[in-house]
């Protein structure tokens, strides 16, 4: 069974036999060509994508049009990609979990 949409009625058929492989925090997923990292993991059950910079809370999809920044993992060595803007390559290495730089930092925790 496929968590993925096959049959589309806009895009029509995909080809859902056209697959790559992609490494996700030290695992291997298969992906179909085209599909964007986000999409990829997904359809393979993964929901947390990283985790808040200041909280720790778990980040997934949330727009998926790359308008919230909430997809952002780390490709090959590079931080802060947008998984949902990324499309997935064969041998690709996305990471999650580390807390990405940020300058930005919650003023109420000083003012309480």
């Amino acid at each position: 069974m496929t968590k993925r949409i096959i049959h589309h009625p806009v895009l029509d058929q995909i080809d859902d036999t056209d697959t790559i492989s992609f490494t996700f925090d030290n695992q291997q997923y298969s992906a179909l060509h085209n599909e964007s990292i986000a999409a990829a993991l997904l359809a393979n059950g993964i929901r947390t994508l990283r985790h808040h910079e200041e909280t720790g809370t778990p980040r997934g999809i949330y727009c998926n049009i790359g308008h919230c920044f909430e997809c952002r993992v780390t490709v090959d060595g590079k931080q802060g990609v947008r998984a949902c803007l990324t499309p997935v390559q064969e041998g690709m290495d996305v990471k999650s979990g580390d807390k990405l730089l940020t300058s930005v930092r919650d003023w109420r925790a000083n003012n309480e």
